[in-house]
């Protein structure tokens, strides 16, 4: 059954990454944001799966676009089990500087949170030797992509 046939909480973390990739391709972004915001909804409720929510972070993650930093904080915040499972580089698929500078510019409710929380990070060492290939790359190996 193709993808996008099925009804978003019925994707599957491998439904996912067979369609879309690691890493995404550019041309599926819109697919994949709205499919995040569909499971955002569902954690919000308890109904979603931390793996599934972790998918559709990690592939907007990849295509390295800014403003997927709101829609991923926006996941972050949805539930206190995504908070905890959700790394703080997903907030940073263009790279650290590229997304605090976003992040900074942006007139988003949830920005400036969103920013104090990555300074936080940083300052805790979280970025030490970190690039957003290496975080691709990790959940490549984790998913045996």
């Amino acid at each position: 059954m193709l993808l996008s046939t099925l009804r978003p909480q019925h994707v599957s973390s491998d439904e996912a990454l067979e369609k879309f990739g690691l890493p995404a391709l550019l041309h599926h972004g819109d697919e994949l944001r709205r499919l995040l915001a569909v499971e955002i909804e569902r954690e919000r409720r308890g109904e979603s799966g931390e793996e599934m929510l972790r998918t559709l972070c990690v592939q907007p993650f990849s295509l390295g676009v800014p403003e997927d930093s709101l829609l991923i904080w926006e996941a972050k915040q949805s539930s206190f089990d995504a908070g905890c499972g959700l790394d703080a580089q997903f907030l940073c698929g263009a790279g650290l500087s590229a997304s605090k500078g976003f992040l900074a510019g942006s007139n988003a409710a949830s920005a400036p949170a969103a920013l104090a929380y990555l300074n936080g990070c940083e300052l805790n060492g979280n970025f030490i030797n970190w690039t957003p290939q290496s975080t691709i790359d990790h959940w490549r190996n984790y998913y045996g992509r």
